[in-house]
């Protein structure tokens, strides 16, 4: 397990819309870039293997590098298989999320930005716990979501699982917007996480209004 001072200045940013990395959760990525395949393969080179994934902030027609926000999420190249054409399939595992200061300038093709990693030492500890969890009436609420959108899962294997791996591979995985996302992710702790959480599934079943739970 990596420690606060293993943690470097400067990190690669990978700009993603969607894609949600959380601490000790596990994000797929399917690389095939140029520069995203250049960052891959530089990331590998260091003791760290940490690639940092972004939201980009919406882009102007005129703009080749959108502007980012500030919190990232820093993540570890622990698995990758590359195919016969040159690409790779890579996991990457939640480390610590980070604060962008600045981007670096330099001769890489992809971005990279001196970061901050005050404020997430939370992120480096063990696993969290949220003790006032009501799963039954999350589940409750779940299923509605589920079968609203006409979404299948695996419910006893969702079941089974502690409260922080249920709650961050449900913010990961469920189609939210970028800003909700980015709530997501900037959420102090997996209890305001959860309670972020279960205000987007409440929401998303009013249909993105004011009006009552859809029944």
């Amino acid at each position: 397990m990596l420690k606060a001072a293993d943690l470097p200045d400067v990190v690669p940013v990978f700009p993603l819309s969607g894609a949600l990395l959380l601490p000790r959760a596990h994000l797929p990525l399917h690389i095939f870039e140029p520069r995203y395949l250049a960052m891959f393969e530089d990331a590998l080179k260091t003791p760290q293997r940490l690639i940092a994934m972004v939201q980009p902030l919406p882009r102007r027609a005129t703009e080749d590098r959108p502007a980012l926000h500030a919190i990232a999420s820093a993540g570890r190249v622990t698995q990758f298989s590359e195919t016969e054409d040159g690409r790779y399939m890579i996991t990457l595992t939640g480390i610590s999320r980070c604060r962008i200061l600045r981007e670096v300038e330099g001769f890489t093709p992809y971005r990279r930005a001196e970061m901050s990693w005050d404020g997430f030492e939370r992120d480096l500890g063990p696993t969290e716990k949220d003790a006032d969890f009501d799963r039954g009436a999350f589940f409750s609420l779940l299923a509605r979501y589920f079968e609203a959108r006409d979404l299948a899962t695996d419910w006893e294997s969702m079941k089974s699982a502690d409260d922080e791996l249920l709650v961050n591979s449900l913010s990961m995985m469920l189609d939210f917007d970028l800003e909700e996302k980015q709530a997501l992710l900037e959420a102090p702790t997996l209890v305001t996480r959860r309670e972020t959480l279960v205000a987007l599934l409440e929401y998303g079943l009013r249909g993105g209004n004011g009006e009552e739970l859809m029944q």
